[in-house]
């Protein structure tokens, strides 16, 4: 009887060890539970962070795109005159993405007119214009003008052509063509749509003078078989083509014989004397002078003959005009004074001489002074260092791009060999 009672008691203490056991377990279950949940709460608000951090970092440059498309879309442009309907003029220039196109453009848009830029661009580029791409009263026309072309103007300035020699002589048969057949359409067009027209053409014309400063009257010493001929006498015929137009058709023409320019958006290796005596001593290489350097070249500025053309063509003045600087300057001298506003520590190198280089040109600018009261105002200095500033920061813009120019020396591309 005791035993039974004692197996009882027995059993029932072990019922409750059990129970007690097995809620100790539960809670120890809830707890780890809990722990997990809480344990994955943590993880889950960390990947949150660290999925938003990634999305932050991807999101970030498109922000930057869509700011700077924003900024594209907000362009804004050179200030620009207001022109009443019957004083703004639509122009037409041929070769306006080029050195001295694209600074007459700027001219031309900011006086308030409708400017159509026509480039095949040969040696134009669309950096020189780009600044204005978008505006209502600007279009650019990527066409060669030795085919035709059909539109409404009421000035045009035919600028179109090679002007450095390693460019024109480069292909001598182009640069004819474009000199000839070019002016032809251009004064067709003129003819057509009652426009008038102004050739750029230039101290070339005069050759290797024999009279000295050269004057509008002067007829020029050129060798028409030469290297530097298929410019020459490109020019040349261009401005008989000007006068038998004015003549047979009544075509206003103006014709601007230009000298020596220089200044920003210069070709750095087009080969003219400043281009490449710049270059030369802003990366420290030997300044080369073809010949003795006795030479002399007279250089304005660029904005001074736009300034120039611009008075040409809206003048009464028919006969060819010369637009130049009549401060004359050997190469020797020239190429020290460069020197010496770089701070280089570049050598003179003398190199034979190229053939059929003018000696001497120097302008006359009596005509320009009087009927269009125009002469050059930038000091040549002055010049000087806006275009070493252009170029210097070409020369970071070309590191950065992987590409370092080199002068290009005065040579005369080889063609096919001829036996007499």
């Amino acid at each position: 009887m005791v035993s039974k009672g004692l197996l009882r008691l027995a059993s029932s203490v072990n019922r409750r060890r059990m129970k007690l056991l097995l809620g100790i377990a539960l809670l120890a279950y809830a707890a780890s539970v809990w722990g997990n949940f809480v344990n994955m709460r943590s993880l889950q608000e960390n990947g949150e962070l660290k999925l938003e951090s990634k999305i932050e970092e991807i999101v970030e440059p498109l922000r930057e795109k869509i700011r700077d498309l924003e900024k594209s879309f907000t362009q804004k442009y050179p200030p620009v005159k207001f022109l009443s309907e019957k004083d703004r003029k639509r122009i037409l220039i041929t070769g306006g993405a080029g050195f001295v196109g694209s600074h007459l453009t700027d001219k031309l848009m900011m006086d308030g007119h409708e400017v159509t830029v026509v480039d095949n661009f040969f040696t134009g580029r669309k950096r020189n214009v780009e600044h204005w791409i978008g505006h209502e009263n600007f279009e650019l026309i990527n066409h060669d003008v030795v085919e035709p072309l059909y539109i409404e103007v009421d000035q045009i300035y035919h600028l179109a052509s090679p002007a450095s020699p390693p460019n024109y002589m480069y292909n001598p048969i182009k640069t004819l063509k474009t000199n000839t057949i070019g002016t032809l359409n251009m004064l067709g067009l003129a003819k057509r749509v009652g426009a008038r027209l102004l050739l750029a053409s230039t101290s070339e014309v005069y050759g290797d003078p024999e009279v000295h400063p050269q004057s509008e009257d002067y007829w020029g010493h050129v060798n028409p078989i030469g290297p530097r001929a298929c410019y020459d006498e490109g020019k040349r015929v261009a401005e008989t083509m000007c006068y038998a137009y004015m003549k047979q058709e009544g075509v206003e023409v103006r014709v601007a014989r230009i000298f020596n320019t220089f200044g920003p958006r210069m070709h750095m290796n087009d080969g003219r004397v400043v281009s490449n005596f710049i270059l030369q001593a802003l990366q420290g290489e030997p300044l080369t002078v073809y010949g003795s350097g006795s030479q002399t070249r007279a250089f304005q500025f660029v904005s001074d003959l736009v300034n120039g053309l611009v008075a040409l063509m809206n003048s009464n003045v028919s006969s060819p005009v010369n637009l130049g600087n009549p401060e004359e300057h050997t190469i020797l001298e020239f190429a020290q004074l460069i020197k010496n506003l770089v701070g280089s520590g570049s050598e003179i190198q003398f190199l034979s001489e190229a053939q059929d280089d003018p000696q001497k040109r120097k302008p006359d600018i009596k005509k320009a002074k009087l009927m269009l009261g125009w002469e050059p105002v930038v000091p040549l200095e002055e010049g000087l260092n806006k275009a070493i500033h252009y170029f210097r920061k070409e020369l970071e813009y070309q590191a950065n791009n992987q590409y370092i120019p080199k002068p290009k020396p005065a040579r005369v591309k080889k063609g096919r060999t001829h036996h007499s």
